[in-house]
């Protein structure tokens, strides 16, 4: 029996050494998404959080103005966006600017997220972003051979904190067989209020709704694979505290609201495929040889 109901997500104890036990399973596989608190201590949070915002000190927005929306998808045509997979890049909100150019609040209040490599290109999100615990966590959910596709800090800023649609990461880092798993670590706590993710439970059992497929120049089209509607309930939220890892199936819907509160909501996510599954060519996010894709316990060479 699983101990999770329709009033709410599965939520845990995290396991000292990650190993996720049998009821835990059981929840994570009916549910697709399982929220374990205090996956990691809040020293550590602070330290990611203190880490992101020197590497946003040292940006110039002036270099490029792309935005991040999943509702209005022109991103998708600009090169520093489809560029990014190999590199660490800026991403601010559709809002952050006024009329004459300018930022409309401080740059921390400005931006989207950091993405998509700091994993693999930053000391301080290199260590946090493997060890062990992941390493067995990802193992027990069924990844054979995890390797970490992209990172991303997010910041989810005050007040112009944008809205994330109903989506599956599977329709993005897609893979044959699907085998995305998103890893979303909370570096404030995140609520109702500041804008904390919902999830469809049940629902990754639903078909593939859309895939997001590069088809050269640099433009990329949404190929509809499954126009069902999502439910309209349940919708449940993801409250979680700083410190907690909210573990999600790729086909697992999820959204967030608008940040309209005047506390930000910061969150780090992974997002792991297995090495042994395809990776299609067409998928909007590419990297080169180096660095290598490498798994949760496999050191930077």
């Amino acid at each position: 029996m699983c101990s999770w109901n329709r009033d709410s997500l599965p939520v845990y104890k995290a396991p000292a050494d990650g190993r996720l036990s049998e009821p835990m399973l059981a929840d994570y596989r009916d549910a697709g998404v399982i929220v374990l608190e205090d996956f990691v201590p809040v020293s550590e949070c602070r330290a990611l959080r203190e880490r992101a915002m020197l590497l946003l000190d040292a940006w110039d927005p002036a270099e490029v103005r792309t935005v991040f929306s999943t509702i209005d998808q022109a991103h998708l045509g600009h090169r520093y966006f489809i560029e990014s997979g190999d590199k660490i890049r800026f991403f601010l909100e559709a809002d952050a600017f006024s009329p004459d150019g300018t930022l409309r609040q401080a740059k921390v209040d400005s931006l989207n997220k950091i993405g998509h490599a700091l994993h693999d290109l930053d000391p301080v999100f290199e260590r946090f972003s493997h060890g062990p615990a992941l390493a067995r966590l990802a193992s027990d959910i069924g990844l054979a051979d995890p390797v970490i596709i992209q990172s991303m800090y997010i910041l989810k800023p005050p007040r112009i904190g944008s809205e994330v649609m109903c989506h599956q990461d599977s329709a993005y880092l897609y893979t044959e067989p699907e085998s995305c798993v998103g890893f979303w670590f909370a570096i404030d706590d995140a609520t109702t209020d500041n804008g904390c993710m919902y999830f469809i439970p049940g629902a990754h059992r639903m078909p593939l709704k859309q895939r997001s497929r590069h088809v050269g120049d640099g433009e990329f089209e949404t190929q509809i694979l499954d126009d069902e509607p999502w439910p309209d309930e349940p919708r449940l939220a993801a409250e979680a505290t700083a410190g907690s890892l909210v573990v999600f199936h790729g086909r697992a819907p999820h959204l967030s609201g608008a940040n309209h509160s005047g506390k930000s909501r910061h969150a780090y996510t992974l997002h792991a495929i297995d090495r042994n599954a395809r990776y299609p060519a067409d998928n909007w996010l590419q990297r080169g040889d180096h660095p290598p894709l490498r798994g949760f316990l496999q050191s930077c060479s």
